[in-house]
């Protein structure tokens, strides 16, 4: 009987153990664990704003009168539908998209002010969402911006995002986020 029981004990690790290291290696750019009454979730994601081309996912919907007087795009109003992927290479999972707007606020820095809603449509976060909302210095290697609500998993949230530009160019800037959220 102990030989069974054994075996049975054994069965039940090994099988605790697969499925988490099934949903950990699934879910590598989301972990959240509960403190109490609190969820702290961190995610990780590359941002994918295209400007030009045959498919762009931001464009411009307002600029200012004399566009040409300020070498910071000051008053150039974007609107948004960007990918967001587990990596920085676009073909890359598809874990959500980056929907708002965001507009040149500087007229000494190239400093962005962002109201985005970043909805998710992997795992077990599919159909939330979070809102950033606060000034993007795109000079700066990091960046810091608060998150200011969220919606299903994430309702309530408060936390930061920490953003990295990973490259740019003419018609591309992928951006590695880092977000720590509490909800």
């Amino acid at each position: 009987m102990p030989s069974l029981i054994n075996q049975v004990v054994k069965l039940v690790i090994f099988t605790v153990l697969a499925v988490n290291t099934t949903w950990a290696s699934a879910q590598t750019w989301a972990k959240t664990t509960k403190s109490g009454k609190a969820h702290t979730t961190t995610l990780q994601f590359y941002f994918h704003d295209t400007t030009s081309g045959s498919a762009p996912t931001a464009v411009q919907v307002a600029q200012p009168a004399n566009p040409s007087q300020y070498k910071t795009g000051f008053g150039i109003v974007m609107m948004v539908d960007d990918p967001l992927t587990l990596g920085p290479d676009p073909k890359s999972k598809l874990v959500g998209r980056a929907q708002g707007l965001y507009g040149s606020a500087c007229q000494d820095e190239l400093s962005l002010i962002m109201a985005l809603s970043y909805s998710f449509v992997d795992g077990p976060y599919n159909g939330s969402s979070i809102s950033i909302m606060g000034p993007n210095q795109v000079m700066h290697d990091v960046r810091e911006m608060p998150v200011v609500g969220g919606t299903g998993l994430f309702r309530m949230a408060r936390g930061y995002a920490l953003a990295h530009t990973y490259s740019v160019d003419s018609q591309v800037a992928i951006v590695g986020y880092n977000v720590t959220l509490i909800h």
